[in-house]
């Protein structure tokens, strides 16, 4: 993926500094950043056809959202109802979304499309902060 110098999160452009590239089980691509300068959060923007379904333990907050292509992102509640968010061609073109510690989530590509989002954790990802339920 082409990596970035600045990435803006809630309306604030801010400079960003590479980490690392990593692929996940299932074949998702992400690419590791920190905010320069703001040690509170950093952000990994992934390209895949379908994130493993993961759910949220812990972190005060984590935020899913839309870069492009065409899918959805389908995020669990405990009581076993979805909420699922239509992003690309016809539907959403940005999209930014809270995802709660108890609560999963999944990015789905659709047939013929490639997805690219992102993820900013506050504070920055640890292990342990999501479960993988499956890829």
């Amino acid at each position: 993926m082409r990596k970035r110098k600045y990435f803006t999160f809630e309306g604030v452009r801010q400079e960003v500094i590479f980490k690392e590239s990593e692929t996940l089980p299932g074949g998702t691509e992400v690419d590791i950043y920190e905010f320069a300068g703001d040690p509170t959060k950093d952000l990994a923007i992934y390209k895949t056809k379908k994130t493993p379904l993961q759910r949220v333990e812990g972190g005060e907050r984590t935020v899913e959202g839309y870069i492009s292509g065409v899918g959805k992102l389908r995020i669990g509640k405990p009581d076993g109802t979805y909420i699922t968010f239509y992003v690309g061609g016809g539907n959403l073109k940005e999209l930014q979304v809270d995802v709660e510690i108890g609560q999963t989530m999944q990015w789905i590509a659709d047939k013929n499309s490639i997805l690219v989002g992102y993820e900013v954790c506050l504070p920055p990802y640890e292990p342990g902060r999501f479960t993988d339920l499956e890829y």
